[in-house]
């Protein structure tokens, strides 16, 4: 709720929708991705081991300050270790799977979610014999491999 103010009075409250842009004529919509292994592509590159599929949730042209990917690790496929430049969380939707850091291997499963610090290294994939979906959720930033 906000409050609208005139000469330093304060008025009746107003709601103001998280739906609407500063024009009022250009409204937002709600968007709604369902995980689909249909929607998933391959996701190549140096960071994984194994097989790997992307389905991007909230991409750059939907929330310029959030980040949300559906990424499925097949048969004990994981990353390399790295590092993000701002805190990443893991939400388990799907399968057994490993997150680690330096320290400790979380065995995860459905339901578990997973904060991981700004700059701890870490990886996280399926555990062996088994497939792995989670969310990924972060804020733009950098991600350094770090083997």
């Amino acid at each position: 709720m906000a409050y609208c103010a005139i000469r330093d009075r304060v008025l009746e409250p107003i709601l103001v929708s998280p739906f609407l842009r500063a024009d009022a004529d250009e409204r937002e919509t709600v968007k709604l991705v369902r995980q689909s292994n249909e929607e998933a592509r391959p996701y190549p590159g140096e960071l994984f081991i194994g097989t790997v599929f992307n389905q991007p949730v909230v991409e750059d042209s939907d929330a310029p300050s959030l980040r949300v990917a559906s990424i499925t690790f097949r048969d004990g496929a994981r990353n390399r270790w790295h590092r993000h430049t701002t805190e990443q969380v893991l939400v388990v939707t799907h399968g057994q799977g490993i997150v680690a850091n330096d320290e400790v291997e979380h065995q995860v499963s459905p339901g578990d979610v997973i904060l991981i610090p700004a700059g701890e290294r870490h990886w996280h994939g399926a555990s062996p014999d088994s497939d792995l979906t989670h969310l990924s959720i972060l804020l733009p930033g950098e991600m350094t491999i770090d083997d």
